[in-house]
């Protein structure tokens, strides 16, 4: 009886095994050093779309790919579009950009780190979720206010002239 018991508990748990292999996250969401890139194409959005709010703070929409001499990835935005000690978030893109000071500019995951909701404004210093009302630095995303247990992740950015472009 022994041996079919170990022979049981060792097939189930190389099932648990290999299951659990192809679990885990996409996003990169542990913080890390925002070096890792995606395979989401780089193509403007289509007519019509949405435009950026008034504030400029949230719902923004990017702006055209740049030409072929430039950087390759997605442009985001102008950088006057982006206000000093505040910031932008792009939902298609689920990105915040920020300019912590002039000239200074820095982009993280705009998805929260405590339930997953996307960042809503960038306001007074800080960039804010609307679902539990966590609050992260402009500087460096550093959590203010929870519930959320961690930053958001650094996501990496080109500016490029005027032009911001998430790479």
């Amino acid at each position: 009886m022994t041996s079919s018991a170990t022979t049981r508990r060792t097939v189930l748990f190389a099932s648990a095994a290999a299951l659990t292999t192809g679990c885990g996250s996409d996003d990169g969401g542990d913080g890390g050093d925002g070096g890792t890139t995606t395979s989401a194409p780089a193509t403007p959005d289509a007519p019509g779309t949405s435009a950026p709010a008034a504030t400029g703070t949230t719902g923004a929409a990017p702006s055209p790919t740049p030409s072929p001499s430039g950087p390759a990835g997605t442009a985001l935005a102008k950088t006057s579009e982006i206000p000093v000690g505040g910031g932008t978030v792009f939902d298609k893109e689920k990105v915040v950009v920020t300019q912590p000071e002039a000239g200074e500019f820095k982009a993280f995951s705009a998805v929260c780190t405590h339930q997953g909701c996307l960042v809503n404004k960038v306001a007074d210093g800080t960039i804010d979720c609307p679902c539990h009302g966590s609050k992260f630095k402009v500087t460096d995303a550093a959590v203010v206010a929870g519930p959320a247990p961690r930053p958001l992740p650094a996501k990496q950015i080109t500016v490029s002239g005027d032009s911001i472009i998430l790479t």
